[in-house]
């Protein structure tokens, strides 16, 4: 019997086998949960979602575009009609110019800004509320976050305030559906090599980096994040709740790199 027995969600940000939000699919179906997927409604993103959804047997499929409120809102519409109530909802979702994941964050537009903010941050205001709906007997909610909401990581630029934006909304989106018995909760997850990390420059050498410097002495990987989704899904977390949980094999609480690499750039 696996953790999820009997309970029902939705997953965002499905694009292919190396997204964090397929490792997350793959552990929840190995835990028994009946899983819907929501996707980009664009052609490529479609073929895609579909090819990950027969391999994995998740048959339910709904269009719903992060940056259009009406499209959310017949998406959970769709899920209402086709798929039911549920239990649990992860928003993997972030989006970016790449002009604006280069060179330097004073440079940022107007434009840019409002767009990464809108999809990255903002889409888990109006989903949260659609998802929460749906849940009448509580449930649990997660967004997928990054490092670079709390810390300044160079190229990550405006994906770093959508983040820190992501987080906070999930900490007040905590205490407004608290009284619902609904938990949300972010995961900080380590670097790992995306299709979005891809429009981040130097993204190896963060991901070298990482691993070098973190006391668990490697990258991060989709199963790691996957078990911690697992966790915060299933009653296993019943108390927590506003949490920003990192899993990056403890990279996020070091201040300085360890003594070799210290050493190594100081040419000692």
């Amino acid at each position: 019997m696996g953790f999820l027995e009997g309970k029902k969600g939705i997953i965002t940000g499905v694009v292919n086998e190396y997204s964090y939000a397929t490792k997350i699919l793959k552990t929840l179906k190995e835990h028994n949960a009946d899983i819907g997927l929501a996707f980009l409604p664009i052609p490529a993103v479609e073929r895609r979602v579909k090819k990950i959804a027969e391999k994995y047997g998740t048959p339910f499929l709904v269009p719903m575009d992060a940056s259009d409120d009406e499209s959310i809102e017949k998406g959970f519409k769709e899920i209402k009609e086709g798929f039911g109530d549920i239990d649990f909802f992860v928003h993997s979702i972030a989006f970016a110019n790449t002009e604006d994941l280069k060179g330097r964050f004073v440079d940022t537009s107007r434009d840019g800004f409002q767009l990464a903010l809108g999809i990255s941050a903002y889409s888990l205001i109006p989903m949260a509320k659609g998802a929460s709906q749906l849940m009448p007997n509580g449930g649990s909610i997660i967004a997928l976050s990054y490092l670079g909401g709390e810390r300044v990581v160079p190229n990550y630029n405006v994906m770093g305030v959508a983040k820190s934006a992501l987080e906070s909304s999930a900490r007040y989106l905590a205490y407004d559906l608290g009284e619902k018995n609904i938990r949300v909760n972010s995961i900080s997850a380590g670097p790992q090599r995306t299709l979005a990390s891809s429009a981040v420059g130097d993204i190896d050498s963060m991901i070298n980096f990482a691993a070098e410097v973190s006391p668990l002495k490697r990258d991060v990987t989709g199963a790691d994040v996957g078990k911690t989704a697992l966790y915060l899904l299933s009653d296993l977390s019943s108390g927590v709740t506003g949490e920003n949980i990192h899993v990056d094999c403890g990279y996020s609480i070091m201040g300085a790199p360890p003594a070799h690499l210290a050493s190594k750039k100081s040419g000692k």
